[in-house]
């Protein structure tokens, strides 16, 4: 047993441990597994009802210690007996049980917090509100070309933290995607690079207010030294803000515009892409292609990718030449179908309404039949932007709407603009497709499948609900 599984078991082995959340996507599957693995004597809460958490229970690994079970419902005694409580997404730290533990002192902890507390490992972490999944899986192929072992987890992986934690070996890279919920609980041992890509409004049902949204943002480098490096978008007028926090680590910064001499970092000028360091600037390579090819979205995504893999320790020339075959990220933007002048974009991934904006400017162009199909859950989100951009950018008419509490805020933001009415709102993703499908005309048609919201209403997750388009894509097109 190696010095980090030693420290793990003294401060677990034997504990008493409450999962609040196993659901049915890995995380609390793997989360109770490992505490299994390591002695803890494990309780595990759910409000899904057995029935709905089939698949996870039967892959819980068989222990001498038998599980106990609160399914269908939370209980105060569980969060008041046990001694260490894992909370998943679905429970913000406000919940009254997660009260009932603070006053009872119990050690609250998620996946995240938890991994931090016990890895030792060099970690390149990403948060943001836009382009983190493409930026962390950019980072993950780069570093990748130096040491193939690089391992790329956390939010949007199916590779949940806690589930490779044990099998790291010495030196093995890590690229770690964080949500603010998984931030919430992160206090030491702070990554190696941290990169924050950006913030805009989003989550505001759980946070309330953007500074909040942000403090917990934050958290990715607070416990970071002055030998750690913090990315962040000068571009982002969020960035004032976590500079007000006085970061402990190396500042770098990204631009699509010429940096100030006093900073350090990437920046965009022209055509060209410019390294600056201590008033030294380095011309690095021409993005013209680089932007026809994959849009001006995500070229601060390439940015943050390339300045994240310099600081972790790459030359410029190994982080050039892996750049040349970025791969392409499930549901962000992703083409899913191209043929007879028919091109099928999934962009599932896009939750929040700037997502659908960078969309529909990128894929709205003269000669285009552009079809949007948009519309989900709410998350306190504001739709005004996305209605002006819906009416400078749409073509009458080709606007389709999937129902939900999200669908009806922007329904009265294009009202408020007098945006035409001709639109359709339709309940399941095979009436959507085949609304766009009717509405095809000419050569060059483009369905953009952007929902700009959440999909809990209608799905598990974004994931399932993008999966759930490809396959009607195929079925509707074979």
């Amino acid at each position: 047993m190696n010095n980090k599984e030693n420290k793990i078991d003294n401060l677990v082995k034997g504990k008493k441990v409450l999962v609040a959340g196993l659901g049915i996507l890995g995380g609390g599957l793997a989360t109770t597994n490992w505490f299994l693995k390591h002695g803890s004597l494990v309780t595990v809460t759910d409000l899904k009802k057995e029935s709905e958490l089939k698949i996870s229970l039967n892959k819980i690994r068989p222990h001498k210690q038998k599980v106990k079970y609160t399914l269908g419902k939370h209980v105060m005694t569980d969060f008041k007996n046990n001694e260490l409580i894992v909370v998943n997404p679905g429970m913000p730290l406000e919940s009254p049980y997660l009260q009932v533990s603070r006053n009872s002192k119990r050690q609250i902890e998620n996946e995240a917090s938890l991994f931090f507390k016990f890895n030792t490992n060099p970690i390149v972490a990403v948060t943001g509100t836009r382009g983190k999944t493409t930026t962390v899986n950019w980072i993950g192929h780069i570093l990748k070309r130096k040491n193939a072992s690089t391992i790329i987890g956390g939010n949007s992986s199916d590779v949940p933290m806690l589930s490779f934690l044990d099998n790291l070996k010495d030196g093995q890279s890590v690229v770690l995607e964080l949500g603010a919920w998984q931030l919430e609980l992160v206090k030491e041992n702070g990554p190696r690079v941290a990169v924050i890509t950006n913030l805009y409004p989003d989550h505001l049902n759980r946070y309330g207010t953007m500074k909040a949204y942000a403090k917990s943002k934050a958290n990715i480098f607070k416990s970071q030294g002055k030998n750690d490096y913090l990315i962040l978008n000068k571009d982002n007028p969020w960035t004032k803000f976590f500079l007000t926090l006085k970061p402990k680590s190396q500042l770098y910064f990204t631009s699509l515009k010429k940096l100030p001499k006093s900073l350090n970092g990437l920046y965009v000028s022209g055509q060209k892409l410019f390294f600056q360091e201590n008033n030294k600037i380095i011309k690095l390579l021409d993005i013209k292609d680089f932007r026809n090819n994959w849009g001006e979205h995500n070229l601060m995504n390439l940015l943050e990718a390339m300045l994240a893999t310099h600081l972790y320790g790459l030359a410029w020339t190994d982080i050039k030449s892996a750049i040349k075959d970025l791969p392409q990220i499930n549901l962000r933007q992703e083409i899913v179908y191209k043929k007879n002048g028919l091109t099928i974009i999934n962009d599932s991934a896009g939750t929040s309404p700037d997502a659908t904006i960078a969309a529909l400017k990128r894929f709205s162009r003269t000669g285009v039949n552009l079809i949007l199909l948009t519309g989900g859950t709410n998350k306190n989100l504001d739709y005004e932007d996305l209605a002006k951009t819906i009416k400078a950018n749409l073509p009458i008419n080709n606007l389709i709407l999937l129902n939900g509490s999200g669908t009806r805020e922007l329904i009265e933001s294009l009202y408020s603009i007098h945006y035409s009415s001709s639109y359709l709102v339709l309940e399941n993703l095979d009436d959507c497709l085949k609304g766009a499908l009717v509405r095809l005309k000419g050569k060059n048609n483009i369905i953009l499948f952007s929902p700009g919201c959440a999909s809990f209403e209608k799905f598990k997750n974004e994931f399932d609900r993008g999966a759930k388009f490809n396959e009607t894509v195929k079925k509707l097109l074979n």
